[in-house]
């Protein structure tokens, strides 16, 4: 991977909505207090923990027409794609000023996305009648619709991927659009993802027990404004980070009885695909952005793995205990963690070794998978 810049932020998160809310969060992270649950009717779960994000309110950034048939996590990414490319220099007043609408484009990772507009529809097939199914709400069920969405409404009319790798697919977005980029098929890319909050996927996790005592389900939308770094410096944008390397891997379950399985090999491996691809080594890392979210199980594999690469003194943060786990959006909200680092917020939930003593160059960013996968990035400040 040639390096990569990182001109522009646009985050709808719980610590905050745009890049300087939530690098302000970032440097006084205060626990978050537990507040009544929004997105759903939480009423039959007295103990749900959800990071929610709170007063949304979509019209403040896309005016109030044609919101109505949108769902939440259409209305999440549209607004993180408004606020980047306009923090990213690409549009003013909502024109685009720099690039163009044909040479951009975007590469959006979700998890389980469409899983409020199926239920929602099902419920009226199943309790009313299939004819009084609102056909306008039809196309949020497919799992690229809201990228697709977001396309649209902010006129991105070079390629529209949709990645789904669960909690990898934000960081293997990364790894798409670096492929797109090399191969010229956009000169500047919007890169990440979304996830939003909903009674079932909520009930998924309660009903399965993933989520331990210390961890809470979040949602959010994340995407950054990544092009090539001569790209940048011709058009004059500021590079808020760049992105140096990538890797994954893949170790499958001992059978097929396992319905999660967390792979520590995986991890290791990935990470050092990562670094190999960076042209580092592991001591030149300053701190990892990992993706330890309460669940124990997935924690101790992890924690275990970057033990192996990096040893027991490393700094390990835990930006999840912040921010939820926001599933195909986490290693996004992950390298935007790592972004705020580098920019002077301290470390969050260090959960191994020290707080950095010196500033922080260069991070890697974790993500671990539920069926055995693994991906890492490799960001560091700009040069």
């Amino acid at each position: 991977m040639k390096p990569r810049a990182l001109t522009g932020l646009g985050i709808v998160s719980p610590l905050g909505i745009g890049r300087e809310a939530f690098l302000e969060a970032m440097r006084s992270p205060e626990s978050l207090n537990r507040e009544p649950v929004t997105s759903f009717d939480a009423s039959k779960y007295p103990d749900a923990v959800v990071r929610e994000v709170r007063n949304f309110e979509p019209s403040k950034y896309l005016g109030e027409k044609g919101l109505r048939t949108l769902d939440r996590l259409t209305k999440l990414l549209v607004v993180g794609a408004r606020l980047a490319t306009h923090d990213g220099g690409l549009k003013k007043d909502g024109l685009f000023v720099q690039s163009s609408p044909e040479r951009t484009g975007i590469v959006c990772s979700n998890a389980y996305g469409s899983l409020e507009a199926i239920a929602e529809l099902d419920r009226v097939a199943v309790l009313e009648d299939a004819r009084y199914i609102n056909p306008a709400k039809f196309p949020n069920t497919v799992s690229n619709s809201a990228s697709g969405y977001a396309s649209i409404w902010e006129d991105l009319r070079a390629l529209n991927v949709a990645v789904s790798d669960g909690q990898c697919g934000a960081l293997d977005a990364v790894a798409c659009t670096d492929i797109y980029l090399e191969t010229g098929r956009a000169d500047v890319l919007l890169v990440g993802g979304v996830e939003a909050m909903s009674e079932g996927l909520y009930l998924a996790f309660h009903r399965l027990g993933a989520l331990g005592a210390a961890g809470a389900l979040g949602e959010g939308s994340v995407l950054f404004v990544m092009e090539p770094k001569e790209h940048a410096v011709a058009r004059g944008a500021t590079v808020l980070a760049e992105v140096l390397g990538y890797g994954t891997a893949f170790v499958p379950p001992p059978g097929d009885a396992h319905l999660f399985h967390a792979s520590s090999e995986a991890m290791e491996q990935a990470i050092g695909n990562a670094l190999s691809e960076a042209g580092i080594l592991a001591k030149d890392v300053d701190v990892v952005a990992s993706s330890v979210s309460g669940m124990l199980a997935f924690d101790g594999e992890e924690l275990a793995a970057i033990g192996r690469v990096f040893g027991k003194d490393a700094t390990v943060a835990a930006p999840k205990a912040l921010l939820g786990e926001t599933l195909g959006a986490s290693g996004g909200m992950g390298m935007a963690a790592a972004m705020a680092w580098m920019q002077g917020a301290p470390p969050a939930r260090i959960v191994q070794g020290a707080t950095p003593k010196k500033r922080i160059d260069t991070a890697l960013v974790t993500s671990m998978g539920f069926y055995g996968n693994a991906s890492a990035v490799v960001m560091r400040r700009p040069s």
